[in-house]
């Protein structure tokens, strides 16, 4: 298995428009972060999460050329704006793309795309077959997801472990008893927002305590904004087994 963060920034990506910051004015290619997906990759199945307003740029950045499924964490712009755009993978594949979502986001992708659902929908429209889940594991052409609920703010949104990896964006909060799905994971990719205290997602020292209780061997922070600070200042003060996630880094789940 193998985990490619297309895009690890927050909903407004980094840098900011029209912020002179200097997270924003950095150089580093470390500091330039499109909005957050992640693709898993197991042999040759392709499993995306989440589909942002980025998506095609992420797509021709990392040369990918085939999709099996896209999971939904949850409707928000930022993880559903570039839906549209999977319209050279239906024609690449001549088939529908798998997208799988709770009740909720489908209804929310419904209106949001209404031309896509239309009766007689325009054509060269993207072509979609939603699969409903819910917080029950499902498979993926024999690849078992396990949904973990998760809140963000007062929103239930969904995370997922496949395998020894958990990937968790957005949480502001983790119910106890949804932890012990996260428990034994190897790998954790969780969301990181800045350092201070916000009500819609976990900030650094937030983020490291779920860390230190589940205790992955390695850890990725993701969906960070320019309040974050720097890159290169993060991982100084980071404990070895956690690093900020970058746009286009890769991580072999051994």
């Amino acid at each position: 298995m193998e985990i490619t963060f297309l895009g690890t920034g927050t909903s407004q990506g980094v840098p900011v428009i029209g912020c002179n910051c200097e997270v924003c004015q950095s150089q580093d290619y470390r500091d330039k972060r499109l909005r957050t997906s992640a693709l898993i990759s197991i042999d040759d199945i392709n499993i995306l999460i989440d589909a942002g307003p980025d998506f095609r740029q992420q797509m021709l950045r990392e040369d990918i050329s085939s999709i099996d499924a896209i999971l939904f964490t949850h409707e928000h712009k930022d993880h559903v704006g570039g839906l549209d755009d999977v319209r050279a993978f239906n024609f690449m594949s001549k088939s529908a793309m798998e997208v799988y979502a709770e009740q909720r986001v489908q209804e929310a992708l419904r209106k949001e795309y209404s031309y896509i659902f239309a009766d007689k929908p325009y054509p060269g429209v993207p072509r979609l077959h939603l699969n409903t889940i819910e917080n029950q594991k499902f498979e993926i052409k024999g690849i078992t997801i396990i949904p973990i609920r998760i809140m963000h703010y007062h929103l239930p949104i969904l995370g997922y472990r496949i395998g020894d990896l958990t990937y968790i964006t957005d949480a502001s909060y983790i119910p106890d008893e949804e932890k012990h799905k996260v428990h034994g994971s190897k790998y954790l990719v969780i969301n990181a927002l800045r350092v201070e205290k916000h009500m819609s997602h976990f900030n650094i020292e937030e983020a490291l305590q779920i860390i230190n209780e589940c205790a992955p061997r390695k850890a990725y922070l993701t969906h960070m904004s320019h309040y974050i600070g720097k890159h290169e200042e993060m991982l100084k003060i980071l404990p070895d087994n956690v690093q900020p996630a970058f746009d286009g880094l890769r991580v072999e789940v051994l």
